[in-house]
């Protein structure tokens, strides 16, 4: 939870490093956890079908909770193992404080929203909140625009952006509605919690700090100059002599006729 300092000290560095360990642990526990229960079933032989969501039924309830932990094969648990990883350790990392309230929002929103809408079947898998982090990652670089936000944006798009094609349906065996209510859920978080985390410090060039500096001279009335009835008189010319001043200096010089001239 500390903050992003703009300057590279060694407090900068520190707390930069905090935040790589803290955001790795939890997305590290995520992960751990789709894994422990994927071995359990397997070691124990249950069916896991159960824990499923089943779209409009009140068993299938219980699988808005349950079915991200839930995966069909050990093909399907590795390919969401990597994407998983990556996109909530960046999520912690950039937005720790949006992100603890987006993961559970779009958990139970992605839950909710195939249990009402989604085709009669079994669905199961964590894809649809991975699907929901990328989508908040790249909204959250759009709305924010900072430079740490944007380059998250961009990097989870090039490694990722083919998810926006798989929250339409293409495989009958793919829960597109999962990765799709995913996906909404995921860009509604980004919009609601989007200056939930301080905006990060931007580095201040030297000739901003000049222009700051000068615009605060030209302010200030120490810097002013004075006006022309406050400027003391230091010599007054011929008009002093007639008034009796001291203040005149004489001066000799011949003009082009010989005369000299006072």
């Amino acid at each position: 939870m500390a903050p992003v300092i703009r300057e590279s000290s060694a407090t900068a560095i520190r707390r930069d490093r905090d935040r790589v360990f803290w955001a790795s642990v939890g997305a590290a526990g995520l992960v751990a956890g789709i894994w422990l229960a994927w071995l359990g079933a397997w070691l124990l032989g249950w069916d896991m079908d159960d824990l499923g969501i089943r779209p409009r039924d009140a068993h299938g309830l219980i699988g808005i909770l349950t079915a991200p932990f839930v995966h069909a094969s050990f093909a399907h648990l590795m390919s969401n193992t990597l994407p998983l990883g990556l996109l909530a350790a960046l999520a912690l990392y950039a937005y720790p404080r949006a992100t603890r309230f987006a993961l559970p929002f779009i958990w139970i929103v992605s839950g909710m929203g195939v249990w009402l809408w989604a085709r009669p079947s079994i669905h199961v898998g964590i894809s649809g909140i991975a699907h929901g982090l990328m989508f908040f990652l790249f909204f959250m670089g759009l709305l924010r625009r900072d430079r740490l936000a944007i380059a998250i944006a961009l990097t989870v798009f090039f490694l990722y952006g083919g998810m926006v094609m798989t929250v339409l349906p293409r495989d009958p065996q793919v829960s597109f509605e999962y990765h799709l209510f995913g996906a909404l859920a995921g860009i509604l978080a980004a919009f609601a919690w989007h200056k939930r985390d301080p905006q990060p410090p931007r580095k201040r060039y030297s000739w901003e700090i000049e222009e700051e500096e000068a615009k605060h001279a030209a302010a200030d009335p120490e810097f002013d100059l004075p006006l022309p009835e406050n400027v003391p008189t230091l010599w007054d010319g011929p008009r002093a002599a007639q008034r009796g001043g001291d203040n005149v200096v004489p001066f000799r010089t011949r003009n082009g006729d010989g005369e000299t001239l006072h």
